[in-house]
C-alpha cells in the first residue's frame, strides 16, 4: 500500500464532532473503541495501525484528512480496527464509495410516485408513511393521520415533530431515547450527504433546542436505517393503554433517498 509522504501530525488533544468530517469521527470512533475494549482511554493511533495493518504514518495520515488511497478491502480493515457497529460501517462506506449512494439519482417521474403513493393508502392494518430523505412527510395512510393528525399539516416533517414539538413529548413515552436515536439518523443523513441545504437547515433548526443540542454534542452515534425500532406510545385517542410498536422501513426502489415505514405491533 502506497503511504503518504506528508509529515507527521500530532494528536489533538480534544476533538469536536462535526457531522461531515471525517477525521473527526475516526477520533471519535477511536474513543469509542477504547471504551468497547476495556480501555480507560481512546484507543491510540498507533494501536488502530497495528490493527489494521498498516502504518502508523499512514494511519495518521488518514485521520487529519489526507486523501489517501481506500479500497473496499482496507475500509473493512479500518471498521474492524475500531470495533464498528453495522451502521458506522454503512457510514465509512458511504463516505468514500459514493457509487452506493441513491441520493444523487435522477427523482422517479409522477406515474412512479402516484403508484407509491397509492401503495401507502392501500395499507389498512398498521399505519403507514413515505418520508423523504430529509424526513418531510409525503404519503401516509388513514391510520397514520388518525394515530398522528399533525401528519396532515403543510410541510410536516417527522424529524421536526419529535424534536420540537411539545406533542411529541408527551406522545412518545421514552422521548429522551427517542430523540437520541432520530438525531443520530441525521448525524448519518449529513455525513452521507453533506452539501444538501435542506438537512442543513433541518439541523440547525432542532439544535435550537437546548435539550437537543446537548443530545446532539453527546456522541458521534450513526444510525442508518431504524428497521426495527422499538416505540413506546402514549395515544389516548387511540388507546386507554400503551401502545408498543416496531417501525418496518422499506427503501423504494425508484424514489431516491424515500423511505416506506409502517407501524407494527412489538
Amino acid at each position: 500500500m502506497t503511504e503518504p509522504r506528508d509529515s507527521d501530525i500530532s494528536e489533538p488533544a480534544e476533538f469536536q464532532l462535526e457531522f461531515a468530517d471525517l477525521p473527526h469521527l475516526l477520533r471519535a470512533w477511536r474513543a469509542e473503541a477504547g471504551v468497547k475494549l476495556g480501555r480507560s482511554k481512546a484507543l491510540p493511533q498507533k494501536e488502530v495501525a497495528q490493527r489494521m495493518g498498516v502504518s502508523e504514518r499512514w494511519y495518521r495520515a488518514l485521520e487529519s484528512g489526507a486523501q489517501v488511497p481506500l479500497t473496499s478491502d482496507t475500509l473493512t480493515q479500518l471498521a474492524d480496527a475500531l470495533a464498528l457497529g453495522p451502521d458506522e460501517r454503512t457510514a465509512l462506506y458511504w463516505y468514500r464509495l459514493t457509487e452506493v449512494s441513491d441520493e444523487r439519482q435522477p427523482t422517479d417521474d409522477g406515474r412512479r410516485f402516484g403508484r407509491l403513493k397509492e401503495f401507502v393508502d392501500a395499507q389498512t392494518t398498521f399505519p403507514a408513511y413515505l418520508i423523504d430523505h430529509a424526513w418531510n412527510v409525503i404519503a401516509y395512510n388513514a391510520l397514520m393521520a388518525w394515530w398522528f393528525p399533525w401528519v396532515r399539516e403543510p410541510e410536516a416533517n417527522l424529524m421536526r415533530w419529535v424534536l420540537q414539538n411539545p406533542d411529541s413529548r408527551v406522545q412518545i413515552a421514552d422521548w429522551q431515547k427517542q430523540a437520541s436515536l432520530y438525531l443520530a439518523q441525521l448525524r448519518f443523513a449529513l455525513f452521507r450527504n453533506p452539501d444538501d441545504p435542506i438537512l442543513k437547515d433541518l439541523l440547525a433548526s432542532v439544535r435550537r433546542e437546548p435539550v437537543c443540542r446537548e443530545l446532539w454534542n453527546a456522541g458521534p452515534r450513526i444510525i442508518a436505517f431504524r428497521q426495527g425500532g422499538r416505540f413506546r406510545l402514549k395515544l389516548p385517542h387511540v388507546s386507554q393503554t400503551e401502545l408498543v410498536v416496531t417501525a418496518q422501513v422499506l427503501l423504494p426502489a425508484y424514489r431516491p433517498g424515500a423511505r416506506f415505514v409502517t407501524l407494527m405491533p412489538a
